[in-house]
């Protein structure tokens, strides 16, 4: 992979959060993609019929973290201390990190920093499965809607940072479709 090469820490990029196969929550994955393919992007975020609202949060928040994740990995090399010294989305919108449990305090830092504390936290979020259960049965914790919230309001940003920071470097590479489709279907999601 070729940006993974250079100066750049390569813990910017979480390792894909897999949902295991065979699983109920992969059954629903593959009913989002389905719904995803028939381009009605509507339609694809619509809780299928008796389904669990939690379980269809989760899995779509893990969705997003991965596409999140492997679109700001095409652009890691434009997104650097030198080039994006604060996290922002615009002279208006400047983003500070604090995580509640290891920094309180928020705290400004530049750009791939931020992107890096925050998918590490997402990653951890995802992970315990006292918030993100992937056994079936397993009861989602009574916070989970405000849990997923956060994590939601979080992934804007790195969106965000793209689309005002990164944007020629996405049309450079000839991903702005793709990044225009995660984007309008992470929107419809949260809506």
């Amino acid at each position: 992979l070729p940006f993974l090469s250079g100066s750049r820490s390569s813990k910017t990029f979480k390792p894909k959060k897999n949902i295991p196969e065979g699983s109920h929550q992969y059954e629903l994955l593959k009913h989002a993609e389905a719904t995803l393919g028939s381009g009605n992007l509507r339609q694809a975020v619509m809780l299928p019929e008796g389904e669990d609202l939690n379980e269809w949060i989760a899995v779509n928040t893990v969705d997003f973290f991965n596409q999140i994740n492997m679109l700001y990995g095409t652009i890691t090399e434009f997104c650097t201390e030198g080039s994006c010294p604060v996290m922002s989305a615009g002279p208006r919108y400047e983003y500070h990190w604090a995580d509640g449990t290891n920094i309180k305090k928020p705290i400004k830092c530049s750009a791939p920093k931020y992107i890096d504390y925050l998918m590490t936290w997402v990653q951890d979020q995802l992970d315990d499965e006292t918030l993100f259960p992937s056994k079936i049965g397993v009861p989602f914790p009574k916070n989970f809607m405000s849990v997923a919230k956060t994590i939601l309001k979080r992934l804007f940003r790195v969106y965000a940072h793209i689309y005002h920071q990164h944007f020629d470097s996405v049309m450079r590479l000839q991903e702005e479709a793709h990044l225009n489709t995660s984007f309008k279907h992470f929107i419809f999601f949260v809506q």
